[in-house]
């Protein structure tokens, strides 16, 4: 009898291990696969003309007027990713410390500049959602809302003053008819709070279609090849030239509202790697 019932002791012993094991196991498991990392790989450049090397790249448009840029920044954030089923995951939405990032040409490695996310859902996306520039619900937050960002875009020369806020494209260059070499300045942002100042939100968002599927587990970890057609700028949905009225203009007057319009045409995806 005390043989019997020490087996019975053992046996209940051995399953509750071994259950226990393969849960501790299966959770291991279905945690390494149901998270995983996406890159997203940014170049900018002229379509006719190819990547933009900075003050080098001359670029002519629609309306004959030469332009290249000293400097090509701008502020991406707000980033969704849209599944196979219209399901989205929003990465970090309005936390500008998480889930914003500052697309400089001047950082471009062999033409690309880099973003990577974490912490991805493992899925299969298929189209891609983010903002340019920083939304009104993300400032309003404050500037403690978002310190660590505000540092890096002020270290980046993309703020103004806090009632003023974030500049959220930065060109700067030179243009001319024969040949570019009058200096220009175009930087493109909100002021303050757009609703209470009752000026333009220039906050866009931009959708985008993937070519082929990305796939995102714990082992696949896709790169989305973004291209930024910076002919776009002057010569997108409303045709621009640069003159002595607007070559040094700032903030979100009525040119600024015409750049931002066009360059958010300027995004399109390439192709996706699930490497």
């Amino acid at each position: 009898m005390k043989i019997y019932k020490f087996l019975s002791l053992f046996l209940i012993a051995f399953t509750f291990l071994t259950f226990t094991s393969c849960r501790n196991n299966d959770d291991e498991d279905t945690s390494n696969e149901t998270s995983g990392k996406l890159q997203l790989k940014f170049e900018n450049g002229f379509n006719n003309l190819g990547d933009i090397v900075l003050n080098q790249t001359t670029q002519t448009s629609s309306s004959g007027q030469k332009h290249q840029f000293s400097t090509l920044k701008y502020i991406i954030s707000n980033i969704t990713l849209i599944d196979e089923n219209g399901k989205e995951f929003k990465y970090n939405e309005n936390n500008p410390d998480k889930g914003a990032f500052i697309i400089n040409q001047a950082n471009a490695a062999a033409g690309i500049v880099y973003v990577d996310l974490d912490g991805v859902p493992k899925n299969n996306y298929k189209k891609i959602k983010f903002g340019l520039g920083i939304s009104q619900n993300a400032y309003l937050l404050g500037q403690n809302g978002q310190a660590e960002f505000w540092e890096k875009a002020k270290q980046e020369s993309m703020t103004w003053s806090w009632a003023a806020g974030y500049i959220f494209v930065k060109l700067e260059g030179k243009y001319g008819t024969s040949s570019a070499n009058t200096e220009f300045m175009n930087h493109t942002g909100n002021m303050g709070n757009v609703i209470a100042n009752n000026t333009p939100d220039l906050y866009r968002e931009v959708m985008l279609d993937f070519p082929t599927t990305a796939r995102v587990s714990a082992s696949i970890k896709p790169s989305i090849h973004i291209l930024a057609d910076l002919n776009q700028y002057l010569s997108g949905v409303t045709p621009l030239s640069l003159s002595t009225t607007n070559d040094m203009a700032m903030g979100s007057n009525q040119h600024l509202v015409n750049v931002t319009n066009n360059l958010a045409k300027m995004f399109k995806v390439d192709h996706v790697h699930n490497d």
